[in-house]
């Protein structure tokens, strides 16, 4: 499965590169959080740790750009292979919002744990110059990653990302 998506997230990065605006490399912090629930029980825990990748920007149109991104993100133990792939949407020459749903691949994980990971991603950007841009983030984790979870339980990731881009 590992390698599946890898491959895709490679073969994504070929194809729209052609038709490409904008190629960049961006890195910055995450705040992750993990919530363990079993047995009506939520137990919840916090780490903050660092992203680094690539993302192309595809002009669809005017107010509609495709952003797919593969990061690597690293948070104490856990390592994950993350892509995103959101639609930003310019609000005004500066300013930008991104929606979007991401896939994961975590990298190491524990028996009984999946390595499958998927979520919803939303948060605003800031050009601050023609290469230069800020975002902050939110990483809503959906998948369970207990491996055959009896009944109310679960674990899923979430993160808060705010990094720095630079657009070639």
């Amino acid at each position: 499965m590992k390698k599946l998506l890898l491959c895709f997230a490679v073969a994504l990065f070929g194809l729209t590169s052609i038709n490409a605006q904008n190629f960049g490399l961006k890195a910055g912090a995450d705040f992750a959080s993990m919530k363990l629930k079993a047995d009506g029980d939520n137990v919840s825990t916090s780490e903050t740790g660092f992203y680094i990748g690539a993302f192309v920007e595809v002009e669809v149109s005017d107010s509609f750009i495709f952003q797919p991104e593969v990061l690597y993100v690293s948070v104490e133990e856990l390592d994950q292979i993350a892509i995103p792939l959101l639609a930003k949407f310019p609000v005004s020459e500066e300013f930008n919002i991104l929606a979007g749903p991401a896939l994961g691949v975590l990298l190491d994980t524990e028996p009984g744990a999946k390595s499958f990971n998927f979520g919803l991603e939303a948060g605003i950007g800031y050009d601050i110059t023609e290469n230069f841009l800020l975002e902050a983030r939110y990483n809503m984790g959906l998948a369970n990653l207990l491996e055959d979870a009896p009944s109310g339980y679960s674990i899923k990731l979430s993160g808060f990302f705010v990094g720095l881009g630079y657009r070639f």
